[in-house]
């Protein structure tokens, strides 16, 4: 595929031809620590202990499940990525499904949307962790600060350059898998020894009839936020060399080797510290480093838990910046958000402008469960149309050689993220209302883009996208 995207045809769109496109500098082994280590982040450091206290011993099951539907899902992008590499991801797959410009819009602004919480999250979890492993006392406007002095380094790093960023993101992975290997090696001398009580690993946490059911699913519904690392990789596709070759085994073995991982600590935890006392707190794992080994220095856990959080903060703001790029050359975001810095060849507006966003929820949101079950209920509802528009694209061929998913496991797939998402699982009701107003934000700057298409008469050379030029009828 050529690197030139639709928003650098001259002539049919506004941008000018010598807009500069993006680097391909990433291959399969890059890709395979850039998947593992967004996998790998927030979701299993900070949330652990909040799946605890909504299930009880069997923590590791909701990541099990979350890991089940996450797979399923992931099969339907392996056949979306591979047949049409570019990096607008799930709101490419939608446009050209549906030919909607404005559930393309909400789909776009939903993904960006999760990768902002889930940074935000991050950010929260970083802060937390450097005030307690260091023993500083931080709270409320102290950890605040902190986080937004740290989503201000990782706008930095960003804007330094993909090459930068991925490199960074090799380091960071190498260290936070090194803390989960800790924490597994930890729980499995423990158990050697016979310390710790592995019979904790088969308690179901009941509700007042004694039903094991919705324990389950409402902990599953928070812990998918840390399965969602193959959606950040596919925004990723025109920075990656041959993605119709690589992006199928990697994106497996990623999700394979995370997923195990994932049940490894969690029964780790569980077996050396109580589900209520897990669930205490926005630091989990620190307190399985303390039953496990209390003569590990706690400040070296608390420090590579601060470089995990920060791993997983670096590349979902760097899915999001892309994302909005690749939206804005398409025209169904405002171009100016798709200006490369002809230099550093970032998306520099755009990493602006998913970094305020983010300033934005450090400063009035905070809460770690609160701004990472959002992430996970704007993903479901994404993957949902996600797993719908493979099978609707079906009818719709391509020159070239692609992979092609079982047709049941979209059916499946879609089926179990919409269930997921909705008000049934026990979600909270903050949950809801984030992403509401992060929706309306959406739908003003759909407005405003429309606008702009109609006023410039701009016109996009796709078929599929032509009513977003203002030339035809406008959904």
């Amino acid at each position: 595929m050529s690197d030139t995207t639709l928003g650098e045809q001259a002539g049919t769109t506004g941008q000018p031809a010598t807009e500069p496109s993006l680097h391909r500098v990433m291959g399969p082994w890059l890709l395979l620590l850039f998947i593992v280590g967004d996998i790998l982040g927030t979701g299993i450091y900070a949330l652990t202990g909040q799946v605890a206290n909504q299930v009880g011993g069997v923590v590791w099951l909701p990541f099990l499940v979350a890991f089940a539907v996450a797979m399923m899902t992931a099969f339907s992008y392996l056949e979306l990525v591979t047949k049409y590499p570019r990096a607008a991801g799930a709101a490419l797959y939608t446009h050209k499904a549906f030919g909607i410009h404005f559930v393309t819009f909400i789909v776009a602004f939903a993904v960006m949307c999760s990768g902002i919480t889930s940074a935000s999250t991050a950010s929260r979890a970083f802060a937390a962790n450097l005030s307690n492993a260091f023993e500083l006392g931080l709270s409320g406007v102290g950890i605040t600060a902190i986080g937004l002095a740290f989503m201000a380094l990782v706008a930095i790093v960003n804007l330094r350059g993909v090459g930068e960023s991925v490199k960074a993101n090799v380091v960071l992975t190498c260290v936070e898998l090194t803390g989960l290997l800790i924490i597994i090696t930890i729980g499995m001398m423990a158990i050697a020894a016979g310390q710790g009580d592995v019979s904790r690993v088969m308690q179901f946490k009941t509700t007042a009839d004694g039903g094991m059911f919705w324990p389950v699913i409402a902990a599953t519904t928070l812990a998918f936020f840390a399965m969602v690392g193959f959606e950040d990789s596919v925004n990723m596709a025109e920075e990656t060399k041959d993605p119709t070759r690589i992006f199928p085994r990697i994106l497996l073995a990623g999700l394979a080797i995370t997923g195990v991982i994932y049940v490894l600590v969690s029964i780790s935890s569980i077996t050396l510290v109580p589900p209520e006392q897990l669930g205490e707190g926005e630091t989990p794992l620190l307190k399985v480093v303390q039953a496990g080994a209390p003569n590990f220095p706690l400040w070296i856990f608390g420090f590579i838990t601060m470089f995990a959080v920060a791993n997983s903060a670096l590349i979902n703001m760097l899915m999001a910046s892309r994302l909005v790029y690749g939206m804005s050359r398409e025209h169904v975001l405002p171009p100016f958000l798709g200006k490369v810095h002809e230099t550093r060849r970032t998306p520099y507006v755009a990493i602006g402008f998913t970094s305020l966003l983010a300033f934005a929820l450090i400063t009035f949101v905070g809460e770690v469960p609160a701004l990472g079950g959002t992430t996970a209920l704007l993903l479901l509802c994404v993957f949902t149309v996600v797993n719908v528009a493979v099978l609707v694209l079906r009818k719709d061929k391509v020159e070239h050689e692609h992979f092609r998913t079982p047709t049941f496991l979209p059916v499946i797939g879609g089926l179990s993220c919409a269930f997921l998402a909705g008000p049934w699982t026990g979600r909270a009701s903050v949950q809801y209302s984030i992403a509401g107003v992060l929706i309306g934000v959406g739908i003003v700057l759909w407005v405003v883009t429309v606008l702009i298409n109609r006023r410039t008469g701009t016109r996009v050379s796709d078929p599929l996208m032509e009513d977003i030029g203002g030339t035809g009828p406008v959904n």
